[in-house]
């Protein structure tokens, strides 16, 4: 008789296929009709044979619509930050007027009240440090960890961040500095239960229970844009988000002008602290994607472009600890999406040393020709028709644009034809020719 393999006697590969056959077949799923069944499952089935370099029916197309359609339905982004029912009819609106392969759920237009209720630092937004008509947001680079603070930090990460890192970046939670810590709690934990009695570390707590209620309508909000388009027969492209520990200690904690200095002035430190959140990084994206029918997870990386380190520095600061959570997400049968932000040319030939068909690599700046050539026999790729092309350009020029690409990238399979970014405004009939640039040139003959 035989028996099921338990999940961890499982190859990368096969735990893959059980992911792969969740997406394809999600279980809670309530298609609105046989015919948005089988569409779902062509689009699926495309994404699938691209990320395995083989050939679908025909190349697939991620359309690169991030905060766009917010300004497509006739509103604007502060709009649907603050009034979920806004978001619904934007998001809701664009879904059921573009053709698609797959969809992107607004779960990356953070809810603005959410974030003052925090009084989150780390961040400027539509009407709130940016103007209200303002088409996206705005990091705000700090140094939240401190250089000396390495040590406090590697002793528990959970700690610091608690304790330190969310007092400061989040002006609501200042009261957590009078905690004290959870790890000392054998015996009776009488001192750090009366840290809960300090009327500032109420009042933090207090502000995080209601900013996690509206966070509740939140969900609710894109939950429901998320089960309409997936009722309707188009599939959500990622499952989970993730990145790379030199850009989640640069981002967060010490700044790109901390972590750059970094790098000379305490290069043992920076290195402890990235390879102890590679478990961290992977555990999240897994647990996340988990939760999703789709298996890809989103990783946008953000300091590691050609300009920022050399290759030398990349290989050894950016690389290794990046690459231990690209391998722990395919070793969970997971597809990590990087999504290589600036000229990554660089790279090629570093970033190739990677499982054959495991990831998928989205390119913003990248001669797409030497790409195919050094990655295309080993990963997919996806990318990268300019966004100025996008959202100041022809429709004609658009098709142009793709033909050129599909030209290119498309023989033999593994390529997904997209932006080279996210658009946020610009001509709708430009989404419209990405779309019929993949039907009329991206054709796979059998």
């Amino acid at each position: 008789m035989k028996t099921e393999k338990k999940w961890e006697e499982m190859t990368w590969q096969e735990k893959r296929e059980v992911r792969f056959s969740k997406w394809l077949n999600p279980p809670d799923a309530k298609f609105v009709s046989k015919d948005a069944e089988q569409q779902y499952k062509t689009r699926v089935t495309r994404f699938i044979k691209a990320i395995k370099l083989e050939k679908p029916d025909r190349v697939p197309v991620m359309l690169p619509a991030q905060y766009f359609p917010a300004f497509y339905a006739g509103s604007n982004l502060k709009k649907a930050m603050y009034d979920y029912g806004e978001l619904e009819r934007a998001w809701l609106k664009y879904l059921r007027e573009f053709e698609m392969d797959s969809f992107i759920p607004p779960s990356l237009v953070f809810p603005g009240k959410v974030l003052e209720i925090l009084g989150y630092k780390i961040q400027k937004w539509p009407g709130h440090g940016l103007a209200d008509n303002a088409s996206s947001h705005q990091f705000v680079e700090g140094e939240y960890m401190k250089a000396a603070e390495y040590d406090d930090f590697l002793r528990d990460p959970a700690d610091y961040l608690q304790r330190v890192f969310l007092p400061r970046s989040n002006t609501s939670l200042k009261g957590f500095e009078k905690l004290t810590p959870v790890t000392p709690m054998i015996g009776i934990p009488v001192s750090y239960v009366a840290s809960f009695g300090d009327p500032e570390v109420r009042d933090s707590y207090l502000k995080l229970m209601e900013a996690g209620q509206e966070a509740m309508k939140w969900l609710a909000a894109v939950g429901k844009i998320s089960d309409e388009a997936l009722s309707s027969g188009f599939p959500n492209i990622w499952g989970g988000m993730s990145g790379a520990p030199y850009d989640m200690i640069g981002d967060w904690l010490r700044g790109t002008q901390g972590i750059m200095m970094d790098m000379f002035q305490r290069p043992d430190k920076l290195h402890e602290a990235m390879e102890r959140i590679v478990p961290i990084a992977i555990n999240e994206a897994v647990n996340a994607a988990s939760v999703s029918v789709c298996p890809v997870v989103f990783m946008p990386l953000h300091k590691g472009t050609g300009g920022f380190m050399s290759n030398k520095q990349f290989e050894e600061f950016y690389w290794p600890t990046f690459k231990k959570v690209l391998l722990g997400l395919i070793n969970e049968g997971l597809v990590p999406m990087p999504f290589a932000e600036g000229d990554y040319e660089p790279r090629l030939e570093i970033i190739s040393d990677m499982p054959r068909s495991s990831m998928v690599w989205f390119f913003e700046k990248m001669d797409m020709a030497k790409a195919k050539k050094i990655l295309g026999s080993e990963a997919s790729i996806a990318g990268n028709v300019p966004v100025t092309v996008m959202t100041t350009g022809t429709p004609e020029e658009v098709k142009k644009r793709c033909r050129e690409l599909i030209k290119v990238c498309a023989p033999g399979g593994g390529y997904i034809l997209t932006a080279s970014a996210f658009i946020d405004k610009g001509n709708p009939e430009n989404l419209r020719a990405m779309m019929e640039a993949a039907k009329e040139y991206g054709i796979y003959k059998k």
